[in-house]
């Protein structure tokens, strides 16, 4: 494994690093991966649990006590924090965003961005904002090799009924990762997000389909490019060593 190898994964919210892409950045940091979350928000406009965990006031805070506990749960490193408002990332300036993000890639020198892609996955503005703002990031950064976006392919979202999911066609799917090698990690990392863990359907679905969503990870390759020793970079080597 390269020992420079490394992954920024952009975000909006806690909890947006476990449910779709946790177990390929556990699965990434095992392999020796510096694996690094950036979250724009913490998270201030989600679920308090049901019975409410905590007051409005204290939400924040948890929230960022539970994105901490899962980064450790994946074993990667502690998450960077912007302080935009949740619910608030499109009203956001997108210069702005976009600069805060080049600056901690400047400071990380990943070889990959990992985000969401335009329609946001789930079509939530702040996902959309964050997504974009992080594809403008990488386009400025010249070292960064490959965009990645999460995604979730057709055939899986009608064969769940997930309708809320913006699915993409099968053959968009660049990369499917089974994390089953690291399933206990990655459900570790979700019962970390307490706050949030009654807010995902999936979580009351049976075990079977569970699996069927969480154990395997998909990927779409938004951008790539040359690395700067001019060879085309391919994030399966990461997973392969």
């Amino acid at each position: 494994m390269n020992p420079d190898a490394s992954l920024l994964a952009v975000f909006a919210h806690p909890d947006d690093e476990s449910f779709r892409p946790g177990g390929t950045l556990a699965l990434l940091a095992r392999r020796g991966v510096r694996v690094q979350v950036l979250t724009a928000t913490r998270g201030e406009a989600g679920s308090r649990g049901n019975p409410p965990l905590c007051s409005p006031a204290e939400l924040p805070a948890m929230r960022e006590t539970e994105l901490r506990c899962a980064c450790k749960a994946l074993g990667i490193h502690p998450p960077i924090l912007l302080d935009y408002q949740d619910g608030q990332l499109a009203e956001a300036d997108p210069e702005q965003l976009a600069a805060q993000i080049l600056q901690v890639v400047n400071e990380t020198h990943p070889q990959v961005i990992l985000t969401f892609g335009a329609d946001g996955l789930s079509g939530h503005p702040d996902h959309i904002a964050i997504g974009l703002a992080a594809a403008e990031a990488f386009r400025r950064a010249k070292d960064v090799s490959a965009l990645y976006t999460v995604a979730v392919p057709r055939s899986l979202a009608e064969t769940l009924g997930m309708k809320q999911i913006r699915a993409v066609p099968d053959e968009a799917i660049a990369l499917t990762v089974d994390v089953s090698s690291v399933w206990e990690a990655k459900m570790s990392a979700i019962h970390c997000h307490r706050t949030q863990f009654g807010e995902s359907p999936i979580m009351d679905a049976p075990k079977a389909k569970q699996r069927l969503f969480l154990g395997v990870e998909h990927f779409r390759l938004s951008v790539s490019r040359p690395a700067v020793d001019g060879k085309i970079f391919d994030i399966l080597n990461w997973l392969e060593n």
